[in-house]
């Protein structure tokens, strides 16, 4: 870049403790992961990366919460992340869908991770379903600056 740009970063907006987003992520990736023929920290981290990814805009959709407006370029960034989490999600349910016996069977042999994988997509998605719903509102009223719910 040949300019730098000035920092619209507000330290006092940024409230949210990452401990409440990765502990839990790490104690659910310890207790609940796949199981493969990889050992059992990569199967963790598998997991654990997993987990974070569902609820890692959390920080960044507080943030913005708290600052009750969205820069555009930001705004263009979440809702093309929503978007490919949509397509993503529909993916899984495609999947599913396609392979009803495959994914009844890990499930039946009490394969939870499954499971569990599908619903941090599922989470991850409507987290930014809610993001996309406003961005989607602004952008019809052709505000350049988002405004969030409070």
């Amino acid at each position: 870049m040949r300019f730098k740009l000035k920092s619209s970063y507000v330290k006092e907006l940024d409230t949210l403790r990452r401990s409440f987003v990765v502990v839990p992520c790490a104690i659910l990736a310890i207790l609940i992961h796949p199981y493969t023929i990889h050992s059992r920290l990569n199967r963790i981290s598998w997991a654990f990366g997993t987990y974070l990814e569902a609820i890692s805009v959390l920080p960044q959709l507080h943030y913005l919460q708290n600052a009750k407006m969205v820069e555009t370029f930001t705004g263009y960034y979440v809702f093309a992340l929503g978007v490919s989490r949509f397509f993503l999600f529909a993916h899984w349910l495609i999947q599913s869908y396609e392979n009803p016996r495959l994914y009844f069977l890990l499930v039946e042999n009490g394969n939870v991770w499954l499971i569990l994988a599908l619903l941090s997509e599922l989470v991850q998605t409507f987290i930014l379903a809610d993001f996309c719903y406003y961005y989607m509102k602004s952008f019809i009223q052709g505000q350049l600056l988002r405004k969030m719910p409070i």
